[in-house]
């Protein structure tokens, strides 16, 4: 059976999903509905219910696995699941989150051993203490957390995917600019998004924490290496420059970074954050487009569809 992100407009949908996102709303003329989303193995896509009540509310709830009819429909140039019939798994269907739940391609224990190879290009000790300390310290979940709630790497094991695929695209750029402080943009990568394990809920249903609402990761991981520095006892500039890769790697302050890039490999990190994000997107949405024609709507690009060319 395709997974529900491979199936086309028109398409009929008879599946066990799992309730991703659930939030209730009020139409125009004050009747409540519920938007969810929806996800497999494959992907999310979004769904209405309407006319709903407490007990749907209930029901439907995030991290429940529903078996879901339908069809497939194109709603503003994006893909949505129009519901005809909606349940919730029976027991004896022996269907688990696990099935549902999409992650990375490659085992998490893999990344993890690819990640750990950077650390014998870095030189500096001190960099080299703290990094190792907070990877340690937040480890089993670094490994299984998702890096985002939605648009890039939003799967299981989706952070130490990112990670890992920065860290290549780095050591490619420090080939070609080899002035590029390795330990700084190397420690900069694997430390940026760690306090998403405290920002975020986990690799199912993902919300973000009362922490990660009131704080934001930059926040967490800032204190985060702080608290590392004393603990190692370690003073000096290093600190002070790992702190501002992970407040300056969104680049902007309108995109959430307290500080713009000020270092060399801070402004860097931002771009391969950047590439990293948009290109696991747009291979996410190209995957499930066939060639010639276009994806749906990239929100996070501007909205744009992308054309999927006919050669290879």
């Amino acid at each position: 059976m395709k997974g529900i992100t491979q199936l086309r407009v028109g398409d009929p949908v008879d599946h066990f999903l799992l309730i991703k996102q659930s939030t209730k709303g009020v139409t125009t003329v004050g009747k409540p509905f519920m938007s969810l989303v929806l996800q497999d193995k494959s992907g999310d896509i979004e769904a209405k219910l309407w006319d709903t009540n407490e007990e749907h509310e209930k029901l439907y709830a995030a991290s429940q696995i529903v078996r879901v009819g339908g069809e497939i429909q194109d709603y503003r140039g994006k893909f949505q699941l129009r519901v005809k019939s909606i349940r919730p798994a029976k027991t004896d269907e022996q269907v688990t989150i696990n099935d549902l739940v999409p992650s990375a391609d490659k085992p998490k224990e893999e990344l993890m051993e690819e990640l750990m190879q950077f650390f014998f290009e870095m030189k500096n000790p001190l960099i080299q203490r703290i990094t190792r300390h907070l990877l340690k310290k937040h480890q089993p979940a670094f490994m299984t957390y998702p890096a985002a709630t939605k648009n890039h790497h939003d799967y299981a094991s989706g952070l130490i995917d990112h990670v890992v695929s920065m860290l290549k695209l780095a050591k490619s750029l420090c080939d070609l600019y080899p002035t590029l402080n390795k330990d700084l943009l190397y420690a900069g990568i694997i430390l940026h998004d760690i306090g998403k394990v405290i920002e975020l809920s986990g690799p199912v249903a993902t919300t973000y924490t009362t922490e990660g609402n009131l704080l934001g990761h930059i926040t967490i991981m800032v204190n985060e290496i702080s608290k590392a520095a004393d603990e190692l006892q370690i003073e000096g500039e290093e600190v002070m420059l790992l702190q501002h890769m992970v407040l300056s790697h969104h680049g902007k302050e309108e995109w959430g970074s307290p500080k713009r890039p000020m270092v060399r490999e801070a402004e860097i990190l931002h771009y391969i954050d950047n590439i990293d994000a948009k290109m696991n997107m747009l291979n996410r949405a190209l995957d499930k487009t066939n060639p010639g024609e276009f994806t749906e709507r990239l929100f996070p690009l501007e909205n744009r569809s992308f054309y999927k060319p006919t050669f290879e």
